[in-house]
C-alpha cells in the first residue's frame, strides 16, 4: 500500500508500507479530520481559560454585563442633571485633563473650572 505525504513546503512524497500499517495511518488521518471538523463548531466556556488560554474565555458573566449596563444608565442619568458646561468640564477631567488644561482650552480662569467641577461632582454624586 502506498501512503502519500504532503509537506508544508508543498512537496509530496509517496511511501510503500504494509497493509496493517497503512490501515492505521488512514484511520488516524480520518480521526484527525473529524476532530478538526468538530473544533470548528466548538463553543468555548469560562473553563476554557484553564485548558485553552485566556483568549478563549469570556470573562464577563451575564450578571456582570447587566450590572455594567445599569451603571451606564445611572451615569447617563447623573450626567443629565448637569449643565452643558459642567458636563463638558467633568468629562474632560475624567478623561485625564488637568483643570488648568481645561481652563486654557476654554479661555477661562482656573478657579472657574475648579468651582464648576466641584459643583458638578456634588450634583453627580447626588443623582448617582
Amino acid at each position: 500500500m502506498k501512503i502519500r505525504y504532503e509537506f508544508a513546503d508543498g512537496t509530496v512524497s509517496e511511501v510503500e508500507v504494509e497493509e496493517s500499517i497503512g490501515a492505521v495511518i488512514i484511520e488516524s488521518r480520518r480521526e484527525e479530520d473529524n476532530l478538526a471538523r468538530k473544533e470548528r463548531y466548538h463553543c468555548y466556556s469560562m473553563d476554557a481559560a484553564q485548558f485553552e488560554g485566556t483568549e478563549y474565555a469570556d470573562n464577563e458573566t451575564p450578571e456582570a454585563q447587566m450590572e455594567r449596563e445599569m451603571d451606564a444608565e445611572r451615569i447617563a442619568h447623573a450626567l443629565d442633571g448637569l449643565s452643558e458646561v459642567q458636563r463638558r468640564r467633568l468629562l474632560g477631567f475624567a478623561e485625564g485633563k488637568s483643570m488648568r488644561e481645561i481652563a486654557r482650552e476654554e479661555k477661562v480662569q482656573h478657579r472657574a473650572v475648579v468651582k464648576s467641577i466641584e459643583g458638578a461632582r456634588k450634583i453627580f454624586k447626588k443623582n448617582y
